[in-house]
């Protein structure tokens, strides 16, 4: 799952909203909106944000923090570390390898120090 997914989820349980009713209301199909919420599915378009946005008529910073949560949920991802140093390729690439055998704990361990160094 993907953090837009969790929050699109979340938005649709708080407001008791069949995945098909919002998918019609979106246009989209309810397979797509599903694969869209478990991550099996990349960032949607801003189009479809819109829509989104539009369909649960969330206000200005709810609309902002749908389109953050976007940008950081693609479930596919590629690092450029071309114009960074050795270190920096070397843990993208372990990162990579091993995301799999990390645990809950790491994860949001590793999180939280990329979101302290970001500023987010």
């Amino acid at each position: 799952m993907t953090p837009l997914g969790l929050h699109l989820r979340a938005l649709r349980a708080q407001r008791q909203v069949t995945q098909k009713d919002m998918a019609d209301a979106i246009g989209v199909s309810p397979a797509y909106l599903s694969a869209l919420e478990h991550g099996r599915r990349g960032q949607p378009s801003w189009a479809l944000l819109q829509r989104i946005v539009g369909y649960f008529n969330v206000i200005w910073d709810d609309a902002d923090t749908l389109q953050k949560l976007a940008s950081l949920s693609d479930p596919k991802i590629t690092i450029d570390t071309s114009d960074l140093s050795a270190a920096a390729t070397h843990m993208a690439n372990l990162l990579a390898h091993n995301i799999d055998k990390l645990d809950e704990n790491q994860i949001e361990q590793i999180l939280e120090l990329l979101q302290t160094s970001n500023g987010s």
